[in-house]
C-alpha cells in the first residue's frame, strides 16, 4: 500500500510524516526562530542568491560575481565561503540531505522496505520543492559544465546513501554500494517526472517511485547477493 500523503504545500522548516507524526526542524541553525530576526549568514545569502538567480536566467549566465552582488557580497567573501558554482550546489545538495535525515522516524522500521524508500525519497522532493524552477535551470544547464558535474557526482552519491540510511536501509559493502546505485538511477529518473509534477500531494511522481521499486526489488530478488535485505549494519 502506497504511504498516504499529506494534501498541504511542502513545509522546509514543518513537515508532517505519513504516519501523522509531526516532524520538527526547529534544531537546524538556519531554520530556528531566533535565527529569523538576525541577518543571515554570508553562506546562507549566497545559496539564496544563486538559486534566485538561477530562477530568473539560465544558470550557464550566472556568474560568481553577480551572485555575490546579490548577495551583498565581495567576491572575495564568497571565494571564502564557495570555491565555485559546483560548491553552491553541492551545499543545496548537503541541506536536502539534512532535510531528508531531519524527516526520519524510527519507529517506522517495522514497516515494508519498499515504503521506507519511498518515503524518504519523497521527503527529498517535498524540501526541494520551493526551489524547483531554480533546479530546472540548473540541470538544463549542468552538462555543460563537466568539471563541475564530475565533482557533483560524489556528492550525489553520498545524498543517497544518507536518503536509503533514513529509511533504515544499509549502505555498508558491496551490497549497500549497489542499493546505493539502484536508488540513485530511480531518483534521477523520478526527478524529471517530478519537475513536470504539478500536483500538490506529488501523485505522478509518487506512482512512477512506486513502480520503479517495485521493479528494482523483483530484479535484486534474482541477484546473488542479498540486495533487498534491509537490516541495518
Amino acid at each position: 500500500m502506497l504511504p498516504a500523503r499529506i494534501a498541504q504545500p511542502p513545509d522546509l522548516f514543518n513537515r508532517r510524516h505519513r504516519t501523522g507524526k509531526l516532524i520538527g526542524m526547529e534544531n537546524r541553525r538556519v531554520y530556528t526562530g531566533s535565527m529569523a530576526k538576525r541577518p543571515k549568514a554570508a553562506r546562507d545569502r549566497i545559496v539564496d542568491s544563486a538559486l534566485a538567480l538561477a530562477e530568473e536566467r539560465r544558470w550557464r549566465d550566472v556568474s560568481l560575481a553577480a551572485i555575490a552582488e546579490r548577495a551583498d557580497l565581495t567576491l572575495g567573501q564568497l571565494h571564502r565561503e564557495f570555491p565555485s558554482r559546483s560548491a553552491i550546489v553541492a551545499e543545496v545538495m548537503r541541506r536536502t540531505d539534512e532535510a531528508v535525515v531531519a524527516g526520519h522516524d524510527p519507529s517506522s522500521g517495522g514497516e515494508p522496505a519498499h515504503d521506507r524508500v519511498l518515503d524518504a525519497l519523497l521527503r527529498r522532493f517535498d524540501a526541494l520543492s520551493p526551489m524547483k524552477s531554480a533546479l530546472a535551470s540548473i540541470m538544463r544547464d549542468m552538462p555543460l559544465d563537466p568539471p563541475g558535474l564530475l565533482c557533483l557526482g560524489l556528492r550525489f552519491h553520498r545524498s543517497m546513501a544518507w536518503t536509503l540510511e533514513s529509511a533504515g536501509i544499509s549502505t555498508a559493502g558491496l551490497a549497500g554500494h549497489l542499493r546505493v546505485k539502484g536508488v540513485s538511477a530511480i531518483y534521477a529518473a523520478a526527478f524529471r517526472i517530478w519537475q513536470r509534477d504539478d500536483s500538490a500531494d506529488l501523485s505522478k511522481t509518487m506512482a512512477f517511485l512506486d513502480r520503479r521499486l517495485r521493479q528494482a526489488e523483483r530484479l535484486a530478488s534474482l541477484l546473488p547477493l542479498d540486495i533487498v535485505t534491509d537490516a541495518q549494519a
